[in-house]
């Protein structure tokens, strides 16, 4: 299942939007704090619990510096999958991002979860954008 986010506009250059998501302590920054609890991260990796439902853990797979920032999913996450966040030149000093989610699941599971991941994702790049205002 793939599903890549909204692309949006952000108002810093690529270099300092990369150097902001490659530290993964900053992705809680990302998310809907009212939906995480149970966060913990290091510069590279991190985990948390969605809505008292399972635990999400990434970890940093590799970097192409200042364009593309690949995790997969840690040891705790119900499912392999990989995050990557993408982050393209602009003119003016400033840089589309967006984020394509590729997730091994079932068709009952993709049922399931399309939608919230979806607006997960979706959401993660409007706070990227935000962010950088």
């Amino acid at each position: 299942m793939i599903i890549e986010s909204e692309k949006v506009i952000v108002s810093a250059s690529r270099e300092t939007v990369f150097s902001y998501v490659s530290d993964m302590n900053n992705i809680i920054n990302l998310l809907p704090q009212d939906k995480v609890s149970e966060w913990k991260s290091t510069s590279d990796d991190c985990s948390f619990k969605v809505q008292n439902t399972a635990i999400i853990s990434l970890v940093k797979e590799s970097v192409e510096a200042p364009s593309k920032l690949l995790m997969k999913s840690g040891e705790k996450s119900p499912f392999p999958f990989t995050l990557t966040i993408s982050i393209v030149e602009m003119e003016n000093g400033e840089c589309e991002g967006f984020l394509v989610f590729d997730g091994k699941v079932n068709a009952f599971l993709k049922m399931m979860v399309e939608k919230p991941l979806t607006n997960l994702f979706n959401y993660m790049s409007t706070k990227l954008k935000e962010i950088h205002a």
